[in-house]
């Protein structure tokens, strides 16, 4: 317990009369976990998360992502490896059970429960059950070190959900979106959700905010004549940037090639200006942060 608490961002002020309940991983060191999520299916979060992945790592930082959206993971067809399969890492201590992760081709670690099961093979499990494959995903991988985590979250206010928020030690959260009044309503149940646990949201990305026309160059707003801005304002959260409506990008992720395209194309370099400068927030926030809510998680 005294590493983890020497590595723990909250520790000028710890509540030390109290236990520390989040889980941490037992192989490895995580700077920072941040949770991606939206509330709802259909925002394109999955995707987010593994274009986030791609622009933290052409950052400079090591960079992992964990699929919790256990029923219906989605992170091995972002990074073309959804044939490939996890297993345990042999040991000589029959008592350590370590889960490698998967590899993307940029070097990003992953972490699913179909690198576990057949891709197709359905997880028909309740939510305590859930929760605890998750909790056993996150704590026996072998991250290695790591700068960040990313949690692709599942959608809605379920049992995962609240296990993650009330256990793990995010960060923060990224909120993702798309700029219809329908969609707009239910993402804000999970924002307000997140508010009752007191952890911070860096902001909201709309995805799928325009469709660029190749004549003429110009963005097209197709699902709302409500601007980005305003929808961030509605959500009381800032609005981080806008994604395209990219049918490039869907051809791509349907070959196993959206990790190297979202590397290469400039329509999302956005997100490395978003993200640039997010440790010195993440350490700025901690410092003026008088509850022992976001831990940096490591051994």
């Amino acid at each position: 317990m005294a590493t983890i608490c020497n590595t723990c961002a909250m520790k000028p002020n710890c509540l030390k009369d109290k236990p520390c309940e989040l889980i941490k991983p037992k192989y490895g060191k995580i700077k920072h976990v941040v949770g991606v999520i939206s509330g709802k299916g259909g925002v394109g979060k999955s995707s987010v998360t593994g274009l986030l992945a791609v622009a933290l790592e052409k950052l400079g930082h090591s960079v992992g992502v964990l699929d919790a959206d256990i029923t219906g993971p989605s992170i091995p067809r972002f990074f073309g490896a959804e044939k490939q399969r996890s297993g345990y890492i042999p040991s000589d201590d029959p008592e350590v059970m370590m889960m490698a992760p998967m590899i993307s081709r940029r070097g990003i670690k992953l972490q699913s429960m179909n690198f576990l099961i057949e891709e197709e093979q359905p997880v028909m499990w309740r939510g305590p059950i859930l929760s605890n494959a998750l909790n056993q995903l996150f704590e026996e991988t072998h991250w290695g070190d790591l700068d960040y985590l990313l949690i692709d979250m599942p959608p809605g206010t379920g049992d995962v959900a609240i296990s993650i928020m009330t256990q793990f030690p995010v960060d923060y959260f990224v909120v993702v979106s798309t700029p219809q009044n329908m969609v707009t309503m239910i993402v804000n149940k999970i924002v307000n959700m997140i508010n009752t646990q007191g952890i911070p949201i860096k902001g909201v990305i709309q995805n799928m905010a325009y469709f660029k026309c190749d004549e003429c160059s110009k963005k097209h707003y197709i699902f709302s004549q409500n601007s980005s801005e305003e929808v961030a304002k509605d959500m009381e959260l800032d609005l981080l940037c806008e994604l395209p409506l990219d049918p490039d990008f869907s051809k791509h992720l349907e070959n196993g090639q959206a990790e190297q395209y979202a590397a290469e194309n400039s329509a999302y370099d956005v997100l490395m200006d978003v993200f640039r400068d997010d440790e010195k927030e993440i350490y700025a926030r901690n410092k003026a942060s008088k509850k022992k809510t976001i831990p940096m998680a490591g051994l």
